[in-house]
């Protein structure tokens, strides 16, 4: 994820650590700094790079976050200039969104 979509998003950035030509990178809620920590990692295997455009390609999300209100959510992403690649829509008795996270990933938001 780039920077700018972590603003985006709402993540702020716990740990940065150097290691060699790469960088440990963990993201946490702002509201909940001592939480679930998200682990950015890089795709430079060509496995994982492989893997990563195949997901894009046929548009599957690649990992999936529980929202309270999606519409609300949404909104405030749109507002923030991120691009969806499905607008909320219910599915039985989830209504889900994806979007694109800039950098080859689907992301999708999810409300019960």
């Amino acid at each position: 994820m780039k920077h700018q979509l972590n603003i985006q998003v709402g993540f702020v950035k716990k740990h940065d650590v150097p290691i060699g030509a790469h960088r440990w990178i963990t993201l946490v809620s702002p509201d909940d700094q001592d939480g679930t920590e998200l682990l950015l990692e890089t795709n430079e295997h060509p496995a994982a790079k492989e893997y990563q455009e195949k997901l894009f390609a046929v548009g599957i999300p690649v990992t999936m976050f529980g929202v309270t209100d999606i519409h609300k959510e949404y909104k405030q992403l749109i507002e923030k200039g991120v691009q969806f690649t499905l607008k909320p829509t219910h599915m039985g008795e989830l209504t889900i969104a994806v979007f694109d996270d800039t950098c080859g990933n689907l992301i999708q938001i999810i409300q019960k």
